[in-house]
């Protein structure tokens, strides 16, 4: 069964939502959060990434950046730019980016589950992220922004949410990159308990992005539970900020790849090379792969499709199945000398919502080599990989939309 409980939200008073809502931390540079925020000084991002308060120069780990998150945070709620809801309550957050509709329900989940594997994942974290946000939290003092999970799709939670998205929401705007976001409040208690009733029903919980938020509050729980001398029952430090979304809402785009060079090959040399595992098609005019197993291909200004093999990769095992993990195993280890993607600086991800043209740029300006288009992984391969207790290959996965934070805070005390 899963935990999931309402909580008091720090939250945007109405009239200035549109203006705190901001994209995760994560998602860009420093200098592209400079960027995003200015002339806006109620962005969240200055909680949240709030490197971009502080003097170029300043150490990524300095305690000024997380000291001025924390000055931030609590500026905005003095000035009542954030309030903080006076009962717990579910929350129902949806986003609209063109045709694609996904709606969740915004609670707390347990860190005991992260560590019992009620709460699964599919990559690993890096230590530095992961004590980044420890950092952050800790001094913050509260959760800035929500995990974002996935559960196999229930009726019941369906029929609820549809219940609750008739009414007259809280929020409703729509950010400047277009994307619309809609949030109703759920404080109705016979409506909370339904829901806690149904997510109790519910087997596990999978994180789909927000990996190192997840580890941070784990590691906080687990470091304040042994710490607490208190005899009270409320331990806020036991609970996850997340939004939770049915599996068959998420849209999963392509993560695709650029290699500066070819490992000393010629182009001939490395068509050679790959062709013992891939089928080569020349003149690969959609530039996007229709299906699993096929790759678009960006080499000398023209695309190719190349398809792995029947025989060449192990189709019976979950992370092994994957085109990240075809495409590393067959071609970018072995041929291109590409070892530790994680760590390999002659190797860059770029994520589907840039398009084919940012991979033909990267080619024809930018000096890479090739470039490699995939087919998105599925929603289903994601639970199977998680369920095997597998571990995806690095930059499987890009979600879009992205969680806004600043919609939702949960303070720790």
């Amino acid at each position: 069964m899963a935990l999931v409980l309402p909580f008091k939200a720090v939250r945007p008073d109405k009239k200035f939502v549109a203006q705190v809502a901001a994209l995760p931390y994560d998602v860009m540079t420093r200098e592209e959060g400079i960027k995003a925020v200015s002339g806006n000084a109620l962005s969240f991002m200055h909680v949240e990434k709030s490197e971009i308060d502080v003097p170029e120069g300043t150490k990524s780990n300095d305690d000024l950046i997380y000291q001025t998150a924390k000055r931030n945070f609590i500026d905005m709620r003095v000035k009542g730019i954030l309030i903080q809801d006076e009962s717990p309550c579910f929350y129902v957050y949806r986003q609209q980016m063109g045709s694609q509709v996904q709606t969740g329900i915004v609670g707390l989940m347990n860190a005991g589950e992260y560590d019992s594997g009620i709460i699964k994942k599919h990559e690993l974290t890096r230590q530095d992220k992961e004590e980044d946000r420890i950092h952050h939290v800790n001094t913050v003092n509260a959760q800035t922004g929500p995990v974002f999970i996935s559960y196999w799709e229930k009726d019941s939670l369906n029929r609820i949410v549809d219940q609750i998205i008739t009414r007259t929401p809280e929020y409703d705007f729509i950010a400047d990159d277009d994307i619309k976001h809609t949030v109703w409040v759920v404080a109705d208690t016979k409506q909370i308990e339904e829901i806690k009733k149904a997510f109790a029903e519910v087997d596990a919980l999978y994180i789909a992005d927000g990996h190192h938020r997840a580890a941070a509050a784990a590691s906080i729980a687990r470091t304040r539970r042994s710490e607490d001398k208190s005899a009270s029952s409320e331990k806020e430090y036991e609970a996850v900020l997340a939004v939770l979304f049915p599996h068959t809402q998420l849209k999963v785009m392509d993560y695709n790849r650029a290699v500066k060079d070819l490992n000393g090959l010629t182009t001939e040399q490395f068509l050679e090379k790959i062709s013992p595992s891939f089928t080569v098609t020349k003149s690969f005019s959609t530039r996007s792969p229709q299906q699993l197993h096929d790759f678009g291909m960006y080499l000398d200004g023209k695309w190719y499709k190349i398809t792995i093999r029947e025989g060449v990769y192990n189709a019976g095992d979950p992370v092994a199945s994957l085109d990240a993990a075809i495409l590393q195993d067959h071609l970018l280890d072995p041929v291109l000398g590409i070892r530790d993607p994680r760590v390999d600086d002659r190797i860059k991800f770029i994520g589907g919502i840039r398009g084919m043209d940012e991979l033909e740029q990267l080619v024809d300006q930018k000096g890479f080599a090739v470039a490699f288009s995939l087919f998105p992984t599925s929603m289903e391969q994601i639970i199977k990989v998680a369920d095997a207790g597998a571990i995806m290959p690095p930059k499987s996965t890009w979600f879009e939309p992205k969680l806004r934070s600043g919609l939702f805070t949960h303070r720790l005390d």
